[in-house]
């Protein structure tokens, strides 16, 4: 099928153009000047559809690097399957997602990563590829690291909380750096001091501070900020690549731009409830059916922080500065009925995580209106910035000839109401975004030239997404 995109403002990371876009099959064909000729005089009648966006911008598909699909976690599994979470994540413009293979202590890493591909396969809305996770580093799991990269994962998150679940000690974190420095992949951080964290936990729940606000409490800036340089300091001992995941302390982007001014490989995202929630309108909420937990909804770890301390502000800056380089959301929702409520009475049992993939495209574009980062910047942070630290970069976010037909067309001059029984397609029994409007609008999105989100109908199927291996990463310094 051949579709012909015209009239649109094209917006990539390298700037906006008016132009016609024209994706032949599953690829961009062309990117043309209006009215030119050059594939003959009267393109539109040799396609199948022609698509007016005029007045509205034509962005790559979004890449959520950083979702967790099904995932076993806290005596529960995320809510979204991999047919709801990349059906909702269609709806909100993302035409691609990272998800991650887990591994916990004593499991094999490859019997793990079969696993993920046969959960996802014939599941998926929109296309998907893994990292994987690595708790304890035995020496198949630097085996099964040089193996993955054949299968086009190239990408190793270690943990450096969640004691007996995911926690990985320095030592082995360093053997996972050593063979990272020779295959080339990237290590993923997840960055807290979890030995601190688990004592201020039991303090909390010893004095009887028991509500979701003290999850925020129990998790301080100092503990994610020390974890961030410890990490610095041994991916600098090892030389290999690094990339801090779901940053939210300002301390914690002050040592990444440090390790960044020093000529090191270091890089980092964040996501979008460290740029618009807080601890003390969120995780200290109170009142309606929940009481004192209703700051459950918005439990996850990183944990949200202080408003009064300036995070969000400094968070904000360091996208303006590259010092952070990527969005994620970090997409990892349960339900508050049956899940989050496990932790009635004791924070430490709330299932860590907040449902975001329909509504990343959106809430960052109204960084875009309130003047926070610019309009390719958000195209940048969204979709260019993850294809290239994630190796699928010419394929995946950008709009050029050859690239994958994932288009969204987007409407500067619609609205979008988030919350449920408005717009919410994730599997979940509320919403962390209730109430928030945004000035903008996801009209219609392609993916690998297929039309499967038109206005807010969706038409496509599970299984129209394909996994896709990627390379190394081309973002390296």
């Amino acid at each position: 099928m051949k579709t012909l995109i015209t009239g649109g403002t094209v917006v990539n990371a390298t700037g906006t153009a008016t132009a016609d876009v024209l994706i032949d099959g599953d690829t961009v064909a062309a990117v043309l000047a209006p009215g030119s000729t050059l594939l003959g005089f009267d393109l539109a009648s040799s396609v199948d559809e022609v698509v007016d966006a005029t007045g509205k911008y034509v962005i790559p598909g979004g890449i959520d690097a950083h979702t967790h699909m099904q995932m076993p976690f806290g005596g529960t599994e995320a809510s979204d399957t991999f047919e709801t979470g990349t059906r909702a994540a269609a709806h909100g413009g993302t035409t691609s997602i990272i998800d991650f293979v887990v591994q916990y202590a004593g499991e094999n890493v490859l019997d793990q990563y079969n696993f993920w591909q046969e959960k996802a396969a014939g599941q998926c809305a929109v296309d998907y590829g893994f990292h994987q996770i690595l708790s304890d580093v035995q020496d198949s799991s630097l085996t099964a690291m040089d193996e993955l990269i054949n299968e086009g994962v190239t990408s190793f998150k270690l943990f450096m909380a969640y004691k007996g679940v995911f926690l990985s000690d320095d030592g082995q974190i360093v053997k996972a750096m050593q063979r990272a420095s020779d295959n080339g992949s990237l290590i993923m951080m997840h960055a807290e001091n979890g030995s601190v964290i688990d004592l201020l936990v039991k303090q909390h729940l010893d004095r009887g501070e028991t509500t979701p606000y003290y999850h925020g409490i129990s998790r301080p800036w100092q503990a994610e900020e020390e974890a961030t340089h410890r990490a610095i300091m041994l991916a600098n001992l090892t030389g290999a690549p690094l990339y801090i995941v779901h940053v939210s302390a300002k301390q914690a982007v002050e040592q990444i731009a440090a390790a960044r001014d020093n000529g090191q490989n270091v890089f980092a995202e964040t996501c979008p409830q460290y740029l618009y929630l807080s601890l003390e309108d969120q995780l200290g909420a109170s009142g309606g059916e929940w009481g004192d937990f209703e700051g459950a909804k918005w439990v996850c770890s990183t944990p949200l922080r202080s408003k009064d301390e300036g995070h969000q502000h400094h968070v904000w800056q360091g996208l303006r500065t590259n010092d952070l380089q990527v969005i994620s959301t970090d997409h990892c929702p349960f339900c508050m009925k049956g899940q989050k409520e496990m932790g009635l009475g004791d924070f430490s049992k709330i299932p860590n995580g907040i449902g975001s993939v329909e509504h990343r495209m959106d809430l960052i574009y109204q960084g875009v209106v309130t003047g926070e980062i610019s309009l390719p910047r958000w195209v940048e942070l969204t979709s260019t910035t993850p294809a290239r630290m994630f190796g699928i970069y010419g394929k995946k976010g950008v709009i050029q000839p050859g690239a994958d037909g994932d288009v969204v067309i987007y409407d500067p001059n619609g609205h979008t109401s988030i919350g449920l029984g408005k717009t919410h397609h994730m599997n979940m029994d509320y919403s962390a975004w209730e109430g928030f409007e945004i000035s903008g609008h996801v009209d219609t999105v392609f993916s690998r030239g297929r039309k499967i989100v038109d206005g807010n109908s969706y038409l496509g199927r599970k299984g129209d997404g394909a996994y896709f291996k990627r390379g190394l990463s081309q973002y390296l310094i």
